[in-house]
């Protein structure tokens, strides 16, 4: 991987062989999506101080190498917060848009790409065109969850939130099994700009799906006491604890650790809690706070599964949870979404529906056919995965998902009809073909 400044993007892209280049942010993705094995890999630099606000309209702009955690720091002691934000902050807003990022406030707000006014973007041929929503729609669409594939993101102008503290509101619900979950969201989501839920996938019978649901805004000035009160747009946000340095090579989550974890992580949660203020980073990054938490897994990593099933579908989510509980999956990481309307991108993985993201460590040994028996479940029912995250999915399944690929592909053969953008996952999933070297 070869780290350059925007002003060198075009001098690097001279050394590109029949393996093809690719742009990467921080290589949050869990799958391949920014590897390019064999070919030329661009990390774009970037830094907070090179974001230029525009108070006037609440927008601004950025070069897309700089990542979300930077540009937060410039932010929030200022009155504006992103529009969407992961579950880590550790992410550039390339990234953000090649990946149309989604987050806790996707019901009421949508993916990352709803908020873009306008990006920069370098194509295949060398020049550099600016497109948005109003200008090439085609090409910006395509850009959005296009992981890379359309060009090189130089640059994006995109809305802000206007927000009065650095602070949230918060309010904690115990949930005792997944009837009552999917209740209490649709019933109550919509008074939330945010809402997430912490399953529990290791629980059983009348206790499968149990829940902690957490749901906030940002908070008010009125809302601060004390030392937060004095100074309430301070962002200043820690790595509170490491992983050991040594870990054994199977890791540290088996089924005893997780289902201590799980039993505990559920009973410390109040049966209801309401308007407790947390910091941004607690709410939205909690494993930002642990330094290279993913070697809590051991020398086979880890491997992220999410997908989503339209609204209707709550049994099918049901039986997916069932059967990974019955699997014995040791995930201590899962979480539930509901997802708003779609944008108009044909690769953007959100649609209205149930989403639920899990981490499931990768020494499993039938961790390939669990995961392709719960990908036909999914697509059973009009569900999709997400690209993002996919380490394992099919040609198959995700022609199935996304039923609108042959349009994003004929943008994207037009724009690079040589095959100069190129990564892993596309050529695993065959997403860029017939057409171009890939």
């Amino acid at each position: 991987m070869r780290e350059v400044p925007n002003h060198e993007v075009a001098a690097a892209l001279r050394d590109i062989g029949p393996r093809g280049a690719l742009a990467r942010g921080l290589g949050r993705c869990y799958g391949d999506a920014a590897q390019n094995g064999g070919g030329l890999v661009l990390r774009l630099l970037g830094a907070g101080h090179e974001a230029v606000l525009h108070p006037e309209d609440g927008t601004v702009t950025v070069p897309a190498g700089v990542s979300v955690d930077d540009l937060l720091r410039v932010l929030v002691p200022r009155g504006w917060f992103v529009p969407v934000t992961a579950g880590t902050r550790y992410v550039t807003i390339g990234g953000a848009i090649a990946s149309d990022i989604h987050g806790k406030n996707h019901h009421v707000e949508g993916s990352f790409a709803n908020h873009v006014a306008s990006l920069d973007l370098l194509l295949a041929d060398g020049t550099i065109v600016t497109i948005g929503p109003d200008a090439q729609p085609d090409l910006f669409w395509a850009t959005v969850g296009g992981q890379g594939l359309t060009g090189i993101i130089m640059s994006a102008t995109f809305r802000l939130l206007a927000i009065d503290t650095s602070m949230m509101t918060v309010d904690t619900n115990r949930i005792p099994n997944l009837e009552a979950l999917f209740a209490a969201m649709a019933e109550g989501d919509d008074r939330y700009r945010y809402s997430v839920a912490w399953i529990d996938l290791m629980a059983r019978g009348s206790s499968l799906g149990r829940s902690v649901l957490t749901r906030g805004d940002h908070a008010p000035l009125d809302a601060l006491e004390g030392r937060a009160a004095l100074d309430p747009t301070a962002y200043a946000p820690k790595v509170l604890a490491s992983v050991p340095p040594v870990i054994p090579p199977q890791g540290l989550l088996n089924k005893l650790s997780v289902a201590a974890f799980n039993e505990l992580w559920f009973r410390k949660a109040p049966v209801e809690r309401v308007d407790e203020v947390q910091s941004i980073a607690a709410f939205f990054h909690p494993l930002d706070m642990l330094a290279k938490w993913n070697l809590l897994y051991g020398t086979h990593g880890l491997v992220q599964y999410q997908f989503v099933v339209p609204f209707g579908e709550e049994e099918t989510m049901r039986a997916i949870i069932e059967r990974i509980s019955t699997a014995g999956v040791t995930s201590f990481l899962a979480v539930l979404k509901r997802f708003g309307a779609a944008n108009p991108a044909p690769l953007s993985f959100p649609t209205p529906g149930w989403t639920l993201a899990l981490d499931v460590p990768g020494a499993i040994n039938s961790l390939g056919p669990l995961l392709h028996e719960l990908d036909r479940m999914v697509l059973a029912v009009g569900g999709r995965h997400y690209l993002a995250k996919d380490g394992v999915t099919t040609p198959e399944m995700i022609r199935a998902g996304y039923p609108r690929l042959a349009e994003w592909q004929a943008v994207q053969r037009r724009v690079d009809p040589d095959g100069r953008w190129q990564s892993d996952l596309a050529r695993r999933l065959q997403l860029t073909a017939p057409g171009g070297s890939s």
